[in-house]
């Protein structure tokens, strides 16, 4: 091992906040991209004592040829082989399944819009029925909005799936959902770090645009709409649901997101995200770095090795 903390990491540029804030911090770290990576299951032993994963679900946008599920074995051996492992495997799992994560929220007993879960297009018509339209069909892996399309009727939807024009999810599986309004035209991203409240962001949804993504990599896209967003402080109801939905999946770091249906007032949770960029211009939105809360996590996981090692 020749550093105390590697990153592992698909997007080229997403992460260069968080390095600089390293370096700045002088935390010796190593940079693993995820892109040509290969592994040894009977060797290949952990790059640094403590790993944090910084693996995108939008990643199968940029390459087909993916690592997301690599990722997820890769995470496992480095642990297996003893790393500290932070955003580990199980997380990625979790992320990498709408499916799971709405079945973990409502099994915490939290409200989640009207969803049914499919693995053949085909079989969206039966699934839908006794459903209200509008509807969403969503992959059941997706990224910065993608694969979420909006029927209005039973015959829309039903031409979809004669053209072949439904969304697509790398793991087949589709998720059918009620369309939530949201009150007052907004979502709350709610971000947490070792399992607690970090700060929430008040996000503009504006009808078919799913894309709500606040981070610098997503705002600075060419020919992405811009998108409204302050920080606020959610009721502490919707606070303590989102750290123990985190605590739950055991994720480190990341993002829940929830919506107030318009109709009825119920927050429904429809949300995990492993990955955090965190938020664009964060000394103009929050008033602060959040990428200084992270580092004071990583340095904490770094020293309690360190102990480890010491006390041994």
């Amino acid at each position: 091992m020749t550093a105390d903390l590697a990153i592992l990491y698909e997007h080229p540029l997403w992460f260069e906040p968080l390095f600089a804030a390293l370096e700045r911090r002088g935390i010796g770290f190593i940079k693993i991209p995820l892109g040509d990576h290969h592994f040894d299951p009977a060797g290949s032993p952990p790059p640094a004592p403590v790993i944090l994963s910084r693996v995108a679900m939008s990643g199968f946008l940029r390459e087909p040829e993916h690592g997301i599920f690599y990722a997820e074995a890769l995470l496992d051996h480095w642990r297996r082989q003893g790393a500290t492992v932070l955003n580990g495997p199980e997380v990625l799992a979790i992320d990498s399944s709408k499916a799971r994560q709405l079945s973990l929220i409502t099994g915490l007993g939290y409200a989640i819009p009207e969803t049914r879960a499919v693995h053949r297009g085909r079989d969206l018509l039966a699934a839908a029925e006794g459903m209200a339209y509008p509807l969403l069909v969503k992959a059941n892996i997706g990224g910065a909005g993608a694969g979420i399309l909006r029927y209005a009727s039973r015959d829309e939807l039903a031409r979809s799936v004669a053209d072949g024009t439904l969304p697509d999810s790398i793991d087949k599986v589709l998720l059918l959902q009620d369309y939530v309004p949201p009150r007052g035209g907004t979502i709350t991203r709610i971000e947490t770090l070792g399992g607690k409240f970090l700060y929430a962001l008040e996000v503009e949804s504006k009808g078919d645009a799913f894309d709500l993504c606040p981070a610098d990599a997503c705002l600075a896209q060419p020919g992405r709409a811009a998108i409204g967003m302050r920080a606020v402080t959610p009721p502490p109801a919707l606070i303590e649901a989102s750290e123990k939905i985190a605590q739950a999946v055991g994720m480190d770091v990341g993002g829940v997101e929830v919506v107030v249906d318009d109709r009825d007032g119920v927050a429904r949770f429809y949300d995990i995200n492993g990955l955090s960029n965190f938020v664009a211009k964060p000394l103009d939105v929050l008033g602060w770095d959040p990428h200084e809360r992270l580092i004071d996590m990583l340095a904490a996981a770094i020293a309690a090795r360190s102990d480890t090692r010491t006390s041994a």
